[in-house]
């Protein structure tokens, strides 16, 4: 069971190991998988406000209070694989399938350059809708007129030589979450086609030419176990990504997994912040699933060490399409409308808006000047 011990009455020894185990991640050691194993198991929920604390005082510790927002554009939801969790897998014929033209992305990046955000995410499934050497010449032009922004794409699992010619065209993040580093839980989760042996090999790849990587995984997922947790968190100790996508589990009715439970905010907020005291310099997404988990979940994620917020830039009429889990939130057709929207939270939370490129090597250098 995930969090087995998690609401049960604190009266085991085993709570106070636990924590034993956070102070000593918060204090730079590094745990092994069947320390991951048992902190996992055995952190009770009387705990929490102390590890978000822990991770807000990270936070502050390597990137102040600054709130990064990223630009999101759903460029496809085109996609040949078939995860049996997502609700724009290859299986599902109910999804209208788009993919949006270049002349469209570039306007769109247009207009989120001159409203101030200077790192586009471009997600999309995984597809060959865009002719690669098409998609590097847009990148190579996009990147050659605003040489301050960031591009990151995330458009899951390519070649290694076609994340090099994304490189050598200007984008400089890559996002791909792994979803499980236990490689029986991820075969439970996808068809045999794909392994967790492949993603791995994209994500070595990725960060072997230069990307700034993301990886991450889901919370709450089906048949997923402390055991399965603790590879996560092993994972994340030993590849120090960039950056760390966390998401509760939210079913999507067109799946296998469609009667499947979603995920307990709790659980994502512990791990939002054991993943701020394991990575500290990592960027932190309070995402999209957490926020339509819970009303308050882009808040409580705030206040457990996450630092980055994505906002839609995609029409509302296309984003409906993007459907990867039931009842994503949809909030505000505007960008600026939907950042009114978050303002609250993040003065809640003790954080200020930047619109910069937001990393920590940028955010040391910001310093040292200010100094």
């Amino acid at each position: 069971m995930l969090f087995a011990h998690f609401d049960d009455p604190v009266t085991h020894p085993s709570h106070q190991e636990a924590w034993q185990l956070v102070e000593r991640i918060n204090q730079g050691d590094k745990l092994t998988y069947e320390e991951f194993r048992f902190l996992i198991a055995h952190l009770h929920a009387s705990q929490l406000p102390h590890l978000q604390a822990l991770a807000v005082q990270k936070r502050k510790a390597v990137y102040g209070d600054q709130l990064f927002i990223r630009g999101l554009m759903e460029i496809s939801n085109i996609c040949h694989q078939d995860c049996y969790y997502c609700g724009i897998r290859a299986s599902n014929r109910q999804v209208a399938r788009y993919a949006y033209r270049y002349e469209e992305l570039s306007a769109m990046i247009n207009r989120a350059y001159d409203k101030g955000y200077r790192t586009i995410v471009m997600q999309g499934g995984e597809n060959e809708h865009f002719e690669h050497r098409q998609f590097c010449t847009f990148l190579r032009n996009i990147t050659q007129q605003y040489p301050n922004l960031i591009i990151t794409l995330s458009l899951g699992q390519k070649s290694k030589e076609s994340y090099q010619d994304y490189y050598d065209a200007g984008a400089r993040r890559y996002l791909l979450r792994h979803e499980s580093a236990d490689a029986t839980h991820y075969a439970k989760l996808h068809p045999p086609k794909q392994t967790l042996a492949s993603r791995m090999e994209c994500l070595t790849n990725l960060k072997a030419i230069g990307f700034q990587t993301g990886a991450g995984f889901m919370v709450g997922s089906p048949y997923q176990t402390s055991a399965n947790l603790a590879h996560d968190l092993l994972f994340l100790q030993d590849f120090q990504p960039h950056m760390v996508g966390i998401g509760p589990y939210m079913h999507h009715p067109d799946t296998p997994f469609h009667d499947a439970s979603d995920g307990r905010l709790e659980h994502v907020l512990a791990c939002y912040a054991l993943a701020r005291l394991i990575v500290p310099q990592a960027l932190l997404p309070s995402t999209t699933a957490t926020s339509s988990l819970h009303p308050q979940g882009r808040l409580r994620a705030l206040q457990s060490g996450c630092n980055v917020i994505m906002i839609n830039l995609s029409p509302e009429e296309q984003r409906t399409q993007y459907s990867l889990y039931h009842n994503k939130t949809y909030k505000g057709d505007e960008s600026d409308e939907y950042l009114s929207l978050i303002a609250d939270d993040v003065a809640k939370a003790g954080m200020e808006i930047c619109m910069q490129q937001g990393n920590h090597s940028a955010y040391i250098e910001s310093k040292i000047i200010k100094e």
